[in-house]
């Protein structure tokens, strides 16, 4: 009786075994595909300097107030969310940089990371910024995300949002 019993679990021991065995490679196949990728396209890699000097840009004309670039860059259907959750839209940011109510000093970017899907880059960064906002003072560290969408041969920032970092 207690060699049926232990033929029985023995079985049903390999036949677990076995069933781990084969799902095994599923297990691994999916570690592999979640792994970051190790190389970068040169088209990509094109289109991150891009990207990068786009960012650039938009910090040199955040200090300057430069409302033409907001303009130019911001798409028509832009929305942005403010480190206090409100939704701004590409012409409320035109309106503030022209009326003087968003005042950046320095904003010093670091820790930047752009990642590219075809025609829409994702850039996500820290920013230890100085400024003021209808006289009040929003200095401190930040960090941002930001769309940007390859629209007719045009870089087009779609989406903007901060949050207020320690």
């Amino acid at each position: 009786m207690i060699n049926k019993l232990v033929r029985k679990i023995a079985k049903k021991s390999a036949v677990l075994l076995l069933s781990l065995l084969a799902a095994l490679p599923a297990f691994s196949a999916q570690h592999v595909a979640m792994r970051p990728r190790t190389s970068i396209d040169p088209a990509d890699q094109a289109t991150i300097r891009e990207i990068v000097d786009m960012e650039r840009q938009a910090r040199e004309a955040s200090i300057r107030r430069d409302a033409d670039f907001s303009q130019r860059t911001l798409a028509e259907d832009y929305v942005a969310i403010t480190p206090l959750g409100q939704v701004t839209t590409k012409q409320d940011t035109v309106s503030a940089r022209k009326n003087g109510q968003l005042r950046y000093d320095t904003i010093d970017v670091s820790d930047m990371v752009v990642r590219v899907y075809g025609d829409t880059a994702v850039v996500t960064a820290r920013a230890d910024v100085k400024g003021h906002q209808l006289g009040e003072d929003f200095s401190g560290p930040y960090r941002y995300t930001r769309i940007w969408v390859r629209r007719t041969g045009h870089w087009q920032a779609v989406s903007y949002q901060a949050t207020v970092t320690q």
